[in-house]
């Protein structure tokens, strides 16, 4: 299989039209557009069923100790975790792409309601989940798609791996609000192929170049 993309191409920065925040000259960030990217693939095996897209930074701080503070830096060689941006599940054997703006097209306070999306589709809950649960204003339930918001003291570029998987299922079984490791777990035994595409996204102006 094969994964593109007309919003960004492999390995390179991805625009901040399709990211959370954007570098700002007060306050370091702002909030970006929060489009979600175009993709498509091709090649899929015969036997798919349904694919499933997933979208994941596996470049998080392990811990929060220097995140965002001021006169301070993440370095890079800290221990790193994943963070899911997008899951989605239950597309079509006959989908092959998706349209920018699709599923998203802005930011959401309290996030995008789930799981049923559009096409018969379902999205489950990506991590601002819980990076917003102790935010009065911004906590909620973040089904779908929302797009980079690194650190902005990040010694590390974080990369953006989105991933689609060729299914010998219909649907995935799970049922709720389908976070990302548990729809991999899922999948389990039942990818028949699989394509992946990555980005680059930073919002520390010393690496953003």
């Amino acid at each position: 299989m094969k994964l593109s993309s007309r919003s960004f191409t492999e390995q390179q920065f991805i625009p901040s039209r399709y990211a959370f925040c954007r570098i700002a000259e007060t306050a370091h960030v702002a909030l970006a557009e929060n489009v979600n990217p175009h993709l498509a693939w091709e090649g899929a095996p015969e036997g798919t069923r349904s694919f499933v897209v997933i979208c994941h930074d596996p470049d998080v701080p392990s811990k929060p100790d220097d995140v965002n503070q001021e006169g301070r830096e993440v370095p890079a060689d800290l221990p790193r975790v994943d963070f899911y941006h997008w899951v989605l599940v239950d597309l079509a054997p006959t989908v092959n792409e998706i349209v920018e703006g699709s599923f998203s097209q802005n930011i959401t306070p309290r996030g995008k309601g789930g799981p049923l999306a559009p096409n018969d589709t379902r999205q489950g809950i990506n991590d601002y989940t819980h990076w917003f649960a102790a935010d009065r204003d911004m906590s909620g339930d973040y089904f779908g798609y929302d797009g980079p918001c690194p650190p902005w003291n990040d010694a590390l570029v974080h990369r953006y791996v989105f991933t689609v998987y060729a299914l010998d299922i219909d649907t995935v079984p799970l049922e709720g609000k389908l976070p990302g490791a548990d729809v991999l777990a899922a999948i389990q035994g039942h990818v028949l192929g699989q394509a992946s595409l990555t980005g680059r996204y930073t919002l520390n102006p010393r690496l953003a170049g």
